[in-house]
């Protein structure tokens, strides 16, 4: 079953006089449960696709269902509502909020939603151990390593049980050691947790660790190859 239909999928830009065609028809599905890198040369369209999925930019023309809903017909106040449970969004450069510990950043998200105390301790507590920082709970950004602020983003992320996890970049910032954590975390998130995943990437060491890959050039997808064995 497909989590993510995209049909005709189209973003342009204007700058002045001139249209830039970043997304050109593109087609593609996800399946529950996949794990998708999407890869490409910079300004092939990526990011703006992933940004898409996450109904943060709207498309120019075609369609966009996840989980049966086509995003793009959304008016504002609905998409904020749609994607505060639908999406979980992890960003290179981490968006911890500096003067909350981690427990208070992987709680935000539930603030938006009718959840009692004891039920959001429970799911921010739950989280956190399950990205290993149980012990880190009550540390602010500015004690934690590159690769432990990723982990309380992927927690955050993760806290509202959400349709799917976007990555932009989620190694991009860190070191290999702290690169191969995080890795290692989304596999097992994906395997054991059955978590649908796109990631953007430009490592093709990273992207391998993905189900399957999704090329991108000039806003049209060139390649789209499974993995043999790619959780090792």
């Amino acid at each position: 079953m497909s989590t993510i239909e995209c049909r005709r999928l189209r973003k342009d830009y204007v700058r002045g006089e001139e249209t830039i065609h970043t997304l050109q028809d593109v087609d593609v599905d996800v399946d529950s449960g996949d794990f998708v890198a999407l890869m490409g040369p910079s300004g092939s369209g990526k990011t703006t696709l992933l940004n898409l999925l996450a109904g943060i930019d709207s498309p120019t023309g075609g369609t966009i269902r996840i989980g049966g809903t086509d995003i793009a017909t959304l008016r504002r106040g609905e998409l904020a509502a749609w994607r505060s449970t639908h999406v979980g969004y992890i960003f290179q450069l981490y968006n911890l909020v500096p003067v909350l510990t981690a427990y208070e950043n992987v709680e935000l998200p539930l603030l938006l939603h009718p959840v009692g105390a004891d039920e959001r301790h429970r799911r921010v507590s739950e989280a956190l151990e399950l990205v290993g920082l149980a012990n880190r709970h009550a540390h602010y950004p500015r004690q934690l390593s590159g690769g432990q602020e990723q982990r309380v983003a992927i927690a955050r992320a993760i806290v509202t049980n959400p349709t799917l996890i976007l990555a932009d970049e989620p190694t991009g910032d860190l070191d290999k050691a702290s690169a191969q954590q995080v890795m290692d975390l989304l596999v097992r998130l994906n395997r054991e947790r059955g978590q649908t995943i796109v990631m953007v990437t430009h490592d093709a060491a990273t992207a391998a660790r993905a189900r399957r890959t999704v090329h991108l050039e000039k806003g049209q997808i060139v390649d789209a190859a499974a993995h043999a064995g790619a959780h090792g």
